[in-house]
């Protein structure tokens, strides 16, 4: 009881038993009352009492709460009541004049151990969730509060309930829509903390159309003009986002990437912002820098790249970078997410290359940065930010590094000394007094010769003007010389940093270093004294460096060789020695801080040290240089021919990558011609899809044309000779005339047959007058008669089998001349009757003179079917005449037609020219053409053929 007077805040002697008791009473009026009134009225006032009397309202009406949300579920009005007694009793969120300064860890226990009692049951949570479905305010609202509340209290327990709950995030998801603004919002906080560390939830939300609902509500909300919406929507958007590789690609596919870019879209006038505002856009870049950290697939980082280039968001950014009044925290933000999205995506490098500053004379964006990095009296983390920016630029851009290097060159610089350049500047930077300075440009220099043996070589060309009446000196010897002085130990870092980047991988810088005779003995002092924990550092790189002259010496210069060197450092240091040295770097608490991400990110200048490329650059000598310190001569020689073979391998593999790079190149360019030959083509098939209807209904009106002329020739033609059927034409004639040949050479032949029966019918003649002169002869002639009548049935016998062939023939004639009965009906007749004698003929069985007198009438039908066939020919003849008259007058009134189908014969021939240009140009495209008028086109040419006949006639 003690406890719970001094949670209740008052002297133990006093009214809080009353409190106590009250509660107590309130309790049993809500479980044992039978009218709801009453029972509403008891829940109401255990909502007064629960924020001062939270324990004893928790401990007591707990239970009896959840049996009202139960069963009372048809009075919103004591639903309300009895959530926003639960919100009260397990909420942490105390009102200030509330809570006392012994109280906040006891209150936090409070609320953790509530939330686990309520969550024991999950049948709880369901009915919580069932409770957020009801569309009344006052249970809405209290449920969703509730809800929060317990997540906050218990994320990770609620979150799987919720999760194994049918549909229970969607039914969530439908807080976003309600158009009350105050659920909204608070159910943006919801999903806020429901998202929080659970990437199966993460998912569900985003695939509830999440992206689409919070873009909206940010863009009502006026984008980063807006409140604090805008600013929980923000933040919700990252919960989903992070770390999240499906709702990243969901959200790119999706193109909400396009509907970021108004958010940037600041004002000329830039005074003035807003906290709120402030806050809005440093949410707004964080979203960017989610969708391309480096830590993401490289794949889908390069595709949201590419997206934010296509939809102008980077050149938005680049307006926010380069203007004027903007907050000194948004413009460090502005370049960090700049960085991030130009890093290792060529397009998004050259642009940024391209960008100039609104100054007098335009300046390049990166020179104005440099300016500021090299800036002693710029804030710090803005120097940090654009050290960044350099690097993500350079980050695998051989390009910009050319470009860099270049306006160090002797060649290059500006003689006129009117502009700054790059090179110009980093110089500057190096041997400026501000140590901080030296580091930033020693480390950006470094970035320009990563991993580019070619700039390591030009380099070394780059010769300094150190005072006047001195002859110049190289780059390497007055960064070597600066070493030598004893400067500060982060400028000596920063030196060393970029002499190990410079001559590794590149045996002539060594041999440059080398050349100087004072360079070795200094590492090798430096390296052998023993000096406090400030110089470990400079010790281990000073053994880096040494280490990398002897793994990438070519023993070019004799007093330098590998031997040589490895025998001093046994003389003058001791090889374990050295190595301890050199393990020094990766065993530093700041090596290990800066391996972890690319960014720069230090607490304070003092501990601006390493460089994130430069430790994978420690991380990959450390051993080979640990190796190379033991082995012998004859190793080394072994090793050496490895190099040797290696470069050799190396300048393969570096000519097909620049073949591959060329032909990449070529492929692009490829690619853009077939698009643009693609779009080519469809504008061609959709011409010639025009031109092919336009086509036919040119032949529609053609073949109209042609039948109203065929007609108009049938009508002038319909009074002329029988013999004319549609105008029979010049090589119909031809044809009739060689049947007629025929004909008569069939008619000689059978004239030749009836003179073999003629002869054969006078012997026949003349054997029966024999017969009757010798009728009264002996027995012995009539024998020899009945031999000889023998003979002659035979012979009957054959020539009646020889008539019969001879009908068969000659109605094989007949169906022939029935063929030319359709445009010579007057021959019929003359055939009928040759055909009407062939059939009487194997009628002739009885008597031989009946079939001889028989044989004489075909003998005279076949003289006059000739005479027949004579006049056939010669009204043949007179047919021609009549059709070259005809041909005449037909021409007269083809002529008149033709004028009227001039235009369209001329637009026709045009249509066709077009026609086969642009099919030869689709083969051309190697386009398959579609040979489907080609029936068309048959058609088309059958009718040209009869146009050019009715010409000729």
């Amino acid at each position: 009881m003690n406890f719970l007077r001094g949670v209740m805040g008052g002297p133990s002697a006093g009214p809080q038993p009353s409190g106590a008791e009250t509660i107590q009473k309130l309790c049993d009026r809500v479980a044992s009352s039978t009218l709801l009134d009453d029972r509403r009225d008891a829940v109401r006032a255990l909502k007064s009492l629960s924020k001062k009397y939270r324990l004893e309202v928790g401990i007591q009406a707990m239970e009896h709460l959840i049996h009202v949300l139960q069963t009372d579920r048809s009075d919103s009005e004591i639903i309300g009541y009895a959530l926003d007694t639960l919100y009260n009793v397990i909420s942490n969120d105390l009102e200030e004049e509330e809570q006392e300064e012994n109280l906040p860890k006891q209150v936090d226990d409070l609320g953790s151990q509530f939330t686990e009692i309520f969550i024991k049951q999950q049948e709880n949570v369901t009915l919580l969730l069932t409770l957020v479905e009801e569309f009344d305010f006052h249970v809405r609202w209290p449920g969703v509060k509730l809800l929060t509340s317990l997540l906050k209290q218990q994320g990770p327990q609620v979150q799987q309930i919720i999760l194994v709950s049918p549909m229970g995030v969607s039914r969530l998801m439908d807080l976003l829509a309600d158009s009350r603004e105050v659920i909204r919002n608070d159910g943006v906080l919801l999903l806020q903390q429901l998202t929080k560390s659970n990437a199966a939830i993460q998912k569900i939300v985003a695939f509830e159309n999440a992206f689409e609902r919070l873009l909206d509500i940010i863009t009502e909300e006026g984008n980063s003009d807006g409140g604090i919406v805008v600013e929980d929507c923000l933040l919700l958007l990252q919960n989903l986002l992070k770390n999240n590789n499906s709702n990243q690609n969901f959200f790119k596919e999706g193109s909400y990437i396009q509907r970021m870019k108004p958010w940037f879209e600041v004002g000329d006038d830039n005074c003035g912002w807003s906290a709120q505002k402030v806050t809005n856009l440093h949410l707004m870049l964080q979203l960017v820098r989610v969708l391309v950290s480096p830590t993401n697939p490289p794949g889908a980082t390069s595709s949201c790249q590419k997206a934010m280039f296509q939809c102008g968001l980077l050149q938005q950014l680049c307006t926010i970078l380069m203007a004027t009044g903007v907050p000194a925290d948004i413009l460090t933000e502005t370049i960090n997410t700049v960085s991030e999205v130009i890093r290792g995506c060529q397009i998004n490098q050259d642009y940024f290359a391209s960008v100039n500053a609104p100054s007098n004379p335009p300046r390049p964006a990166i020179v104005v940065l440099l300016m500021s990095m090299v800036n002693e009296r710029q804030p710090f983390v803005l120097r940090c930010a654009v050290l960044y920016c350099f690097q993500c630029f350079l980050y695998k851009n051989q390009k910009g590094q050319g470009e860099i290097v270049s306006t160090l060159l002797p060649s290059t610089i500006d003689a006129t000394g009117n502009s700054v350049s790059a090179g110009q500047l980093l110089c500057g930077g190096l041997f400026s007094t501000d140590s901080l300075s030296n580091w930033y440009a020693a480390v950006a220099l470094a970035h320009a010769l990563q991993e580019n043996a070619t700039l390591k070589e030009q380099l070394l060309r780059v010769q300094l003007a150190t005072s006047i009446g001195n002859p110049p000196v190289s780059l390497l010897q007055q960064c070597t010389n600066i070493l030598s002085q004893g400067s500060k130990v982060q400028t000596r870092v920063g030196l060393l940093m970029l002499l190990c980047t410079w001559l590794s991988n590149c045996s002539i810088a060594v041999t440059h270093f080398l050349h100087n005779p004072a360079n070795i003995p200094f590492l090798t002092g430096q390296i052998a004294e023993n000096l406090g924990e400030e110089e470990q550092l400079v010790q281990g790189l000073c053994a880096l460096l040494l280490g990398i002259s002897i793994y990438y010496n070519d023993n070019s210069l004799e007093n330098y060789r590998k031997e040589k060197l490895k025998q001093l450092i046994e003389k003058r240091i001791g090889r374990e020695n050295f190595i301890e040295k050199l393990g020094f770097i990766s065993k530093h608490e700041l090596h290990s801080r800066a391996a972890q991400k690319p960014q720069p990110s230090f607490s304070s200048p003092d501990h601006v040290m390493f460089d994130h490329e430069f430790t994978k650059l420690v991380k990959e000598l450390e051993g080979v240089i640990s190796k190379a310190i033991y082995k012998s001569s004859e190793e080394d020689k072994k090793e050496e021919e490895v190099k040797k073979t290696l470069e050799q391998h190396d300048n393969i593999v570096t000519h097909y990558k620049k073949v591959i790079r060329e032909q990449d190149q070529e492929l692009e360019e490829l690619k853009q011609q077939v698009n643009t030959l693609r779009s080519q083509n469809e504008q061609l098939q959709a011409t010639v899809t025009q031109q092919v209807s336009q086509i036919q209904q040119h032949k529609d009106q053609y073949n109209l044309l042609k039948v109203q002329l065929g007609k108009d020739a049938q009508h002038h033609n319909s009074h002329g000779e029988t013999f004319q059927v549609n105008g029979i034409q010049l090589e119909e004639v031809s044809k009739l005339k060689e049947e007629l040949e025929e004909w008569k050479n069939k008619y000689e032949l059978l004239q030749g047959q009836l003179r073999e029966k003629d002869s054969v019918i006078e012997k026949l003649k003349s054997s029966q007058l024999e017969m009757g002169t010798t009728e009264q002869s002996s027995q012995t002639s009539k024998s020899g008669s009945l031999e000889l009548s023998n003979e002659l049935q035979k012979e009957l016998e054959t020539l009646r089998s020889r008539i019969q062939l001879q009908s068969t023939e000659i109605s094989k004639l007949q169906t022939e001349n029935q063929k030319l009965q359709l445009m010579n009906t007057a021959a019929d007749p003359v055939l009928g009757e040759s055909g009407a004698t062939a059939a009487r003929n194997p009628e002739v069985e009885g008597r031989l003179l009946q079939e001889v007198k028989e044989l004489k009438s075909e003998v005279k039908a076949l003289s006059e079917e000739k005479a027949s066939l004579k006049q056939y020919l010669d009204s043949s003849n007179s047919t021609v005449a009549i059709l070259q008259d005809q041909k005449s007058k037909l021409q007269q009134e083809v002529a008149e037609s033709k004028k009227e189908q001039d235009d369209l014969l001329v637009l026709l021939a045009d249509q066709d020219q077009k026609l086969s240009a642009l099919k030869n140009k689709l083969k051309e495209l190697g386009e398959p053409v579609e040979d489907e008028d080609d029936i068309e086109s048959g058609d088309q040419g059958d009718d040209d053929e009869d146009g050019e006949d009715e010409e000729q006639d």
